[in-house]
């Protein structure tokens, strides 16, 4: 029997035992809550293999769910490799892929899915032309994020585009404040970011390797993207590395842009966009996954219409601080009927192996260009080209830019064209003229400078120009 005192101790004991465990519970209670705040959810928890060989999607879809239900957070992709189709991106829901982490494509192209989109949208007629690997439709506040890689796997339709394109990679539609950035995209089976009539959209130090379109992003007449911010990225694309149309508040900024095809491409009207510090070079690392060549086309290729019809301004367009290399021109400006354009500015630019064709701005559309200008602009021509080879009548483009009977400068129908500092130069002689006004209200031309070519007596000229302005330049004229 105890004495009173052992009583004593024994239910001091249990007593502390009992707070031992009553304070186990409550710190293992404290993590989960503090678990649950954190909104985490591993993918493996939901059944993920990360074999590289099973199917994944509908345990990362369980996991995206539980995130969703639990008011958002994080859905983790821990090191492995997960084979997927169509993945549902949603509200509040970042996805997270670890380093070492690789979302692939699964090689059935009828497993994927696609959004449906508004009818307002031309494109909606397209339907399974929207597959995506990763899709979000009408979602807020969504994130792809992490140092892993998301691999479209080059999945091969022959029913698609040009009989071989399969899914993109990440589609978004009606989306708003959306994030993707240190994350890296690899051979996209059709465009790697496609989006559509989305807002607030900020791309950020991601890299692009293959593929297609590395950014391709398209609003309507009435419903343009806005606010849209591309920065520190790395584009080393088969096609275009960024293309759209229908943009409002755009920057594209500190990027490096390698493509088989063209940098930039607006194929529709665009106002406030800002193009700055920017690398652009060729040739392609990647090859044109239709064509299978590799020169660079135009560093920047502004033409609304191009395509197919558009209808509104090109306005506010700031082009600045950008270096280029063995691209094919590197300004190519055309509109169509239906679109107008109003401002551009093109200041401290430098190129160098401009192989194809002189710089362009040039109007088909009812109305002309209204003010361009170019200031400190250093541009190297390859030169080379003899008179005669390309007609003296431009006929109107098609999609991209074509050898001109001008080697440094065509304008067509512009009101205010201005260059500023500006020198244009040929590693070789070239026996065609300079450049090549038709139908230009007022040209200025200050501290203009060009290499002479004996054979060209008239390196200016001025078919239909109204006032020219000339400083700190000598060129002689040939007005018609």
């Amino acid at each position: 029997m105890l004495s009173r005192k052992g009583i004593a101790l024994r239910r001091r004991t249990l007593a502390v035992a009992a707070w031992l465990i009553l304070t186990s519970a409550f710190l293992a209670g404290a993590e989960d809550v503090k678990s649950a705040e954190r909104g985490v959810f591993d993918i493996r928890d939901f059944g993920a293999v990360g074999d590289g060989q099973t199917l994944d999607t509908a345990a990362i879809n369980k996991a995206i769910e539980a995130c969703v239900q639990a008011g958002g957070g994080q859905v983790r992709f821990p090191p492995g490799r997960y084979l997927s189709a169509t993945v549902h991106l949603k509200s509040r829901v970042t996805l997270y892929l670890e380093a070492g982490a690789r979302l692939i494509g699964a090689t059935d192209p009828n497993l994927y899915q696609h959004p449906t989109l508004p009818a307002f949208l031309p494109e909606a007629r397209w339907g399974k032309w929207h597959r995506a690997l990763i899709l979000a439709d009408g979602a807020q506040d969504i994130e792809i994020a992490g140092a892993g890689i998301i691999d479209g796997n080059k999945v091969f339709d022959p029913t698609g585009e040009e009989k071989m394109r399969g899914p993109h990679t990440f589609v978004f539609v009606n989306c708003r404040n959306v994030t993707v950035r240190d994350i890296s995209f690899v051979d996209s089976a059709n465009y790697a970011i496609y989006f559509q009539i989305s807002d607030h959209v900020d791309i950020r130090n991601v890299k692009f390797t293959g593929g297609w379109d590395g950014v391709h992003f398209r609003g309507a007449p009435e419903r343009a993207c806005k606010d849209v911010s591309i920065v520190g990225c790395r584009f080393y694309t088969g096609d275009d590395a960024i293309a759209g149309r229908y943009w409002e508040n755009v920057v594209i900024s500190d990027c490096i842009v390698n493509s088989s095809c063209n940098g930039i491409r607006l194929i529709g009207p665009a106002t406030h966009l800002i193009i700055r510090a920017c690398l652009f070079y060729g040739p392609g690392v990647h090859p044109h996954r239709t064509s299978n060549r590799s020169n660079m086309l135009a560093g920047i290729n502004l033409q609304p219409g191009a395509w197919d019809k558009t209808t509104g301004d090109l306005d506010n367009v700031l082009i600045s601080d950008i270096t280029m290399q063995n691209v094919s021109t590197p300004f190519h400006f055309m509109m169509r009927p239906g679109n107008t354009a109003n401002r551009i500015l093109v200041t401290r630019v430098t190129a160098a192996g401009v192989y194809r064709a002189a710089c362009s701005v040039e109007s088909w559309a009812e109305t002309p260009f209204r003010n361009v200008t170019f200031r400190n602009v250093d541009i190297e021509f390859e030169g080379g080209g003899t008179a005669g080879k390309v007609p003296m009548q431009v006929k109107a483009p098609g999609v991209d830019a074509r050898p001109l009977p001008a080697w440094g400068f065509y304008a067509r129908q512009v009101e205010n064209l201005t260059f500023e500092d500006v020198r244009l130069t040929c590693r070789r002689p070239d026996q065609r003229p300079l450049m090549i006004c038709e139908d230009v209200s007022q040209l200025t031309l200050e501290t203009f400078r060009f290499p002479r070519c004996p054979e060209v007596p008239e390196p200016l000229v001025l078919n239909r120009v109204g006032n020219i302005r000339l400083a700190n330049t000598d060129i002689p004229t040939a007005q018609k």
